[in-house]
């Protein structure tokens, strides 16, 4: 008899993920999110920055409040980049994996 529903596999599996379950999976979810979230920020404050730029029309007051959003955008980017190097850079010469902090195995019960 052939099943009318397939069967239900795991998406993580195969996966470096593939042993994280629970409050794991969890916290690197919302740490994917919160990264996600401020890279379209940056981008959206990239574009407003520059089309008041465009706007300016020559005015030095709003010119520079373009420049200085430009630069904060800029500057935010930086530190979620950084970020993400020194937690790959701190997870290897610690733990011996570059993805152990932004891909914790917390083990419990049973396990």
């Amino acid at each position: 008899m052939e099943q009318i529903v397939g069967q239900v596999q795991n998406p993580l599996e195969g996966t470096s993920y593939a042993g994280v379950g629970g409050i794991g999976l969890f916290i690197t979810n919302i740490l994917r999110l919160f990264f996600v979230a401020a890279g379209v920020y940056a981008l959206m404050n990239f574009i407003i920055a520059g089309y008041s730029y465009m706007n300016a029309a020559g005015d030095s007051k709003k010119l520079s409040e373009a420049w200085s959003r430009i630069w904060q955008s800029l500057l935010g980017l930086i530190i979620i980049v950084g970020s993400f190097a020194l937690a790959s850079l701190f997870g290897y010469l610690i733990f011996g994996r570059a993805d152990y902090i932004l891909n914790p195995v917390i083990y419990g019960p049973g396990q």
